[in-house]
């Protein structure tokens, strides 16, 4: 936002500049302090704009002198360097060279200088119109209007840092846990135990892997920032009294694949939470996207239309949170606390009864859909259903809400709902959701087309009806949101145990990771929840562009050649003032008259946008609005067939889909790689906190389903770090993405691989315990000082990071135990499995067979699903009870003196078997119903293995039979 404590100029992006040796600002506007520079406010007077164009008061005379004289004497007044200067716009980087000559000049930019002479006549007339419309209000009326516009020019958010009490003493931490390290390190390596060497070297290896995890994922946390909005001071901005709502539209994104696995209720909830979302309805567009072509998801989303017709104005009339009716019927709390109107008992009841019945057609639907007829799906008028063959079937959209169609039943304008199922045919790749993003973004720019985009998955349902209100406190605030891609909120849960056996809720990671890394370039992408600016999704890059320091060759989207000063300014100038020219040029094609076909293809330059984006000129003319909006002389018609052809099957080939613009493809998480490929072209994202949780899902609290749900995400990791987009070498071109967020990137795909370090180091106290072995020396007086030197600092670390965060030491404990649980199991059969798929192309599957769960609140905690992810921790946990067993069983052999060393090794294998607990309890059913069989199986195995240690240890030395004869001297030996 700020450089040198000078703030930017709302119109090019330059530093507005000091007006003497004091250090004191430029000042354009003495009312509102809006940002201008010098250069642009002599433009715009010169153009006949000689007001304000935030609070329309009139330039100071005086001024507008003084700023004329300096702008001549220090600026040549040329008409190219004025016009150049007025905009500084954004760019994509796939198709820069279409536009521009070997001298980088616009090849096309002569060809519209006589429409923008015309442009520049209509926005003197339109600016003069507005100056005499603000000259014609009394003076009395501008008095009052001036507090307001004042509170309305205040920042929409603010940044609220952690204590320097709180956050000194932890980076003074990290830095003595480092230092602890090395010296720990140093004598670890310095100090082999040669009776044990093979253990001593791996587990020396696995702590400079741990290490290097630990460096990896504490200091992007260096600088955790908290934010505040100001919805307030948004509406005073832009829902002024008497004046059109000012407010950004937003489109809303929610995908679903298969009705069975995805009830069509949960995805209804979440649609109907959008709808009656606390937003002007004419700025709401909700788009499902079906990609499994199901007739079930049609038919219970036109009963979810029919539905939101009386839940919306029931929602708006009483402010009642969450609008999602399952969630909100369902919640115990006191509903008459706070309900003045007399009449809410008495809708609420309806509205029940309305929603129940409601919910018997939709589960009716669900009963039909279980066996499907032997002809296929039909439609209403008998027509077969084109979506009876998931793989083949052509591209659907039904608008089922419009702004100009269905009102609610007291007569008010509803949001748009539109489903989408786009076109699937053989031997096409389709790319799974990430496809199903980028149709939905074309769709959406066709017939819509916000400027902002919300993507939720179908079980998360909007919590928070004012969420899109805190996303816009960032994204249309002038100064913050110029280079924001995206605003990222928390994922929150229901239906979880009160425990979070499985740390379902990755509190650890959504309030302590997060937040480190809005301290830095912002959060990374999470898959929902997300406010997106499509420009971004476009591929642009941000509008104010940081410093290109290095040279690069790669084929990054950030590299580009390094040139000398004077070229790279001039280039920076063309790049600028290529986004207008492209805009009136395309935009307006229909008002340019006198050009024949040859000039107007030259004009466009039309062949380079469709090797980007694909062959749709509607769908080019909307990715260079960047304030969205269809144009007025766009035909409805037109659209929703050009809508059906973006969702073609065949629509991205041999364009930049899935490489450079939408959602990326090349790993089953596109979202990490999607939010990368943001940064990496410069920009930030922001981290949003609102005291109601914005959105809220559901996930699956059963261990096995849990422990497949990270190891796709842990697949993911491994093909991103396998893949070109690695950021290990990837995006160092442009210079873009700071080193603490590639740092941050760099560990959310390399995490995978502690799973081999993390099974070794949790069978080595084993496998002590076993051999009486030991990879630790006997410690001396200084290496105790380091061991207790460093466990020291990692509790200390884990204390005060609970404290700047804010979260339970009972959640931090559940993510450290799943941390080991997850590392043992899910993310090494993503290792072998990501391997196995990127370098040999065979995709392993792991079958998951599913056991009855008993009825009951969260009875889904208790089923059991057998599946080889289930082994490795099993096989980990069975070798270390077994170990200490055989422990105590050699310690009882060998007298007093073994208890000494005994105790060092069953404190591991204790610490082991601790952090394996919840998958214990998981592996034995029900709580408190642990079977019998389990506990005599367990009781009986160690009582035989005891006593056959006893009797027969294979690691005692063997002593010569011969020697014990003659040692023995009387009957007792």
């Amino acid at each position: 936002m700020m450089e040198s404590g000078v703030p930017l100029c709302n119109i090019c992006g330059e530093q507005v500049g000091l007006i003497n040796t004091n250090g004191e600002v430029f000042v354009a506007c003495h009312e509102c302090n809006y940002p201008v520079c010098k250069t642009c406010l002599d433009y715009e007077i010169k153009e006949g704009r000689s007001a304000c164009p935030r609070c329309a008061t009139p330039y100071d005379e005086n001024e507008q002198e003084s700023t004329n004289h300096a702008t001549m004497a220090s600026h040549p007044s040329t008409a190219e360097d004025v016009g150049v200067h007025a905009r500084t716009v954004s760019t994509v980087s796939t198709v820069d060279s279409e536009y521009h000559d070997d001298t980088r000049n616009p090849i096309w930019k002569n060809r519209v200088e006589s429409w923008k002479e015309k442009k520049n006549k209509k926005k003197k007339k339109e600016s003069k119109t507005v100056v005499q419309e603000a000259a014609e209000v009394p003076p009395e009326q501008q008095m009052e209007e001036k507090p307001q516009l004042a509170d309305a020019a205040e920042p929409l958010s603010r940044i609220i840092p952690v204590p320097k009490s709180q956050i000194t003493p932890y980076r003074i931490v990290i830095i003595v846990r480092l230092i602890v390290l090395c010296l720990f390190f140093h004598y670890r390596v310095t100090n082999p135990v040669e009776s044990a060497y093979p253990l001593w070297l791996i587990s020396v290896i696995c702590e400079i892997w741990f290490a290097f995890s630990w460096v990896l994922d504490q200091f992007p946390k260096w600088s955790p920032i908290n934010r505040e909005t100001y919805l307030d001071r948004l509406s005073a901005r832009y829902e002024r009294e008497g004046e059109p709502c000012q407010l950004a539209a937003v489109d809303f994104f929610v995908s679903t694949v298969d009705p069975m696995k995805e009830p069509p209720l949960i995805t209804a909830n979440t649609v109907l939470s959008i709808l009656a979302v606390d937003y002007p309805v004419e700025k709401v567009s909700c788009y499902v996207s079906d990609d499994g072509g199901s007739m079930l998801t049609f038919e219970s989303l036109a009963e979810t239309s029919e539905f939101a017709r009386k839940w919306v104005p029931f929602c708006k009339k009483f402010s009642i949170e969450p609008r999602a009716p399952e969630f909100y019927f369902t919640q115990k709390f006191d509903y008459l606390k706070d309900k003045v109107q007399p009449s809410f008992v008495k809708e609420r009841r309806a509205m029940k009864r309305e929603y129940e019945e409601y919910k018997v057609r939709v589960n009716a639907l669900v009963a039909k859909a279980q066996k499907t007829p032997e002809d296929g799906w039909t439609m209403a008028d008998g027509t077969p259903w084109p979506g009876n063959n998931t793989r083949d079937h052509p591209g659907m959209i039904q608008v089922f809400l419009g702004h100009s169609g269905v009102h609610d039943i007291e007569g008010n304008e509803l949001p748009r709902l539109v489903y989408v199922s786009r076109e699937k045919r053989p031997g096409y790749q389709h790319h799974k959701k990430a496809g199903a993003e980028n149709a939905l973004i074309r769709v959406s720019a066709v017939l819509t087309n916000a400027p902002y985009i919300l993507n939720l998955d179908c079980d998360h349902y909007v919590n928070n009806s004012k969420a899109i209100r805190e996303a816009m406190c960032f994204l249309m605030d002038p100064q913050v949101g110029r280079d924001v891609c995206y605003v990222q909120f928390p994922q929150r849960f229901d239906g979880i145990d009160k425990s979070d056996r499985y740390a379902n809720r990755n509190i650890v990671f959504f309030d302590v990771n997060m937040k480190g890394l809005d301290g830095i370039q912002g959060p990374v992408y999470v898959g929902t929840g997300t406010v997106f600016n499509r420009q971004a999704l476009y591929g642009y890059s941000p509008s104010n562009l940081p410093t290109i320091h290095k040279s690069s060759s790669s084929c990054s989207c950030c590299c580009r050649r390094k040139k000398p000063a004077k070229e790279k300014d001039l280039a920076e100038v063309y790049r600028e003032a290529k986004r207008e020219d492209l805009n009136s040029a395309i935009f307006n094609l229909r008002e340019i008259e006198n050009y024949d076909e040859h000039e107007r293809s030259l004009l466009i330059s039309q062949m380079s946008f469709e090797k980007t984006f694909g062959m749709s000129s509607v769908f080019i003319e909307s990715t260079l609005m960047e304030n969205g909006g269809v144009p007025d002389s766009a035909n409805p018609s037109t659209l929703i067939r050009e809508a059906i052809h973006v969702i073609g099957c065949g629509y991205e080939e041999k364009t930049a889909w899935g490489k450079e613009i939408g959602w990326i493809y090349g790993s089953v998480t596109e979202d990490i790689l999607t939010g990368f490929k943001m940064q990496c072209r410069g920009w930030r994202s922001i981290y949003c906190m609102p005291l109601r949780p914005a959105f809220k899902g559901s996930a699956p609290i059963n261990l096995s389903d849990r422990l497949h749900q990270v190891l796709r995400w842990a697949l993911g990791s491994v093909e991103i770090f396998l893949s070109r987009h690695c950021p290990l070498w990837y995006g160092f071109g442009g210079g873009r993405l700071k080193w603490l967020q590639r740092l941050a990137y760099t560990n959310t795909i390399v995490y995978p691989f502690t799973s081999l370090p993390l099974i070794a180091y949790c069978v080595i106290p084993a496998v002590c315990l076993l051999t009486g072995k030991f990879i630790i020396p006997t410690l001396s007086n200084v290496a105790s000082i380091l061991f207790l030197g460093l466990f020291l600092s990692i509790i200390v670390t884990g204390v005060l990071e609970l404290r700047w965060s804010g979260i339970g030491i009972e959640d931090w404990w559940r993510n450290e135990q799943f941390w080991v649980i997850g590392g043992v199991s899910a993310h090494l059969f993503a290792v072998f499995q990501g391997f196995l798929k990127m370098l040999a192309g065979i995709d392993t599957n792991f079958t998951v067979t599913a056991k009855a769960a008993d009825d009951g609140e969260f009875g889904d905690l208790y089923i059991f699903k057998w599946t080889t992810v289930l082994i490795p921790p099993t096989t980990i946990l069975i070798v270390n009870l077994v170990g200490v067993v055989a422990g105590f069983s050699d310690a009882l052999n060998k007298g007093y003196e073994a208890w000494g060393p005994l105790f060092g090794k069953v404190f591991f294998s204790f610490w082991v078997i601790l952090h394996l607990y919840p998958f214990l309890k998981g592996l034995m059913g029900r709580q408190n119903r642990t079977p019998t069989i389990v506990v005599l199986w367990s009781v009986l195995l160690a009582s035989v293995f005891s006593l056959v240690w006893v009797r027969i240890n294979p690691f005692v030395t063997k002593d010569d039979p011969s020697a014990l004869v003659q040692n023995c001297i009387d009957i007792d030996c």
